[in-house]
């Protein structure tokens, strides 16, 4: 009998899902599909893992595009809820270096995402994401937390808190609820950025000792064109460089990386959280460049357009 989609699955993600309108510059925006986790979830369903998605949408024409858009990559809906509440929508202001951001999420319906019961993930799905904008508004933050917590131990919990410092509006209070997070948290993966924010000034070793103490067994911080760094309890500091390529555009640069994260470390035969503890530094290494891969190829094309399982086994990085 064939597999369910849900028998089959390997990773879950839940968070916002919206939709960014972008630009160069001036009042002239193109919108896309969008929300950190959400452009994972695609990621990791091009990567060729069964992959659900968590979330409430509108029954807005956003809505409506975002959950085709969800079909169109074969991923799970079954747990995504429906509500008369508005689409977040983002715009976004491309930079050479980074992006700027504004969002218009107020009672909007991923914001309001509060199912009862929470759902049931299936013992299959091995992997759980959370985090960015979902976790800043209340009642989705608190269901999310409660869900996280819930599956705490039973699956790697993956999270990428994509700060967004425009819709934090506590700044202290939100470094205090990280701290929380990490308490659930197997696998951490932020951004430089995000290490600007969270402890300014503080070295990246520094930080990723005081994280790896709350809770993680890995850290691993992204630092754009400059690649990546792991880090664990008892070993070294692991580097990895990214790919040099043509940049187009950075948007969901950082969610390909995460999405490739999870792929790999399933590749690599990782099914609890004890096994990122004995994995050793070479396979290590192998997730670390198939993430970087991800996110370079994420970037040669306009928005979040992760890149097919295909496209990353056959890509020749610039030397």
């Amino acid at each position: 009998m064939p597999q369910t989609a849900t028998e089959r699955m390997s990773i879950a993600l839940v968070g916002e899902a919206l939709i960014d309108f972008a630009s160069d510059g001036g009042l002239s925006f193109r919108g896309h599909c969008g929300g950190s986790p959400l452009n994972s979830a695609v990621a990791c369903a091009r990567l060729g893992r069964a992959s659900a998605y968590i979330t409430q949408l509108s029954t807005d024409l956003f809505g409506e595009q975002l959950l085709q858009y969800l079909h169109s990559n074969g991923i799970d809906t079954r747990f995504v809820q429906r509500s008369d509440d508005p689409t977040t929508i983002a715009f976004v202001e491309r930079g050479l270096q980074t992006n700027r951001y504004a969002f218009y999420s107020r009672d909007s319906a991923d914001s309001r995402w509060a199912p009862e019961p929470l759902p049931r993930l299936p013992e299959c799905c091995r992997f759980l994401h959370f985090g960015s904008i979902s976790l800043l508004q209340e009642p989705a933050a608190r269901r999310i937390s409660e869900f996280v917590a819930a599956n705490a131990g039973q699956r790697i919990v993956v999270f990428d808190p994509n700060v967004r410092l425009s819709l934090i509006g506590d700044l202290p209070a939100y470094r205090r609820q990280v701290h929380d997070w990490l308490a659930d948290t197997d696998l951490l993966k932020l951004s430089d950025e995000d290490l600007a924010a969270l402890l300014p000034g503080v070295p990246r070793e520094t930080a990723a000792s005081a994280w790896l103490s709350a809770g993680p067994r890995a850290v691993i911080i992204t630092r754009g064109a400059a690649g990546a760094v792991l880090y664990r309890n008892g070993h070294a500091a692991m580097p990895i460089a990214a790919p040099t390529v043509a940049v187009v555009d950075t948007i969901g640069a950082g969610d390909a990386f995460t999405a490739g994260l999870s792929v790999a470390l399933l590749d690599q035969g990782v099914r609890e959280a004890a096994d990122l503890d004995g994995l050793p530094d070479e396979r290590w290494r192998e997730v670390l460049r198939f993430a970087a891969a991800t996110a370079a190829l994420n970037c040669l094309r306009e928005g979040a357009d992760p890149p097919t399982r295909a496209e990353v086994d056959s890509f020749q990085p610039s030397r």
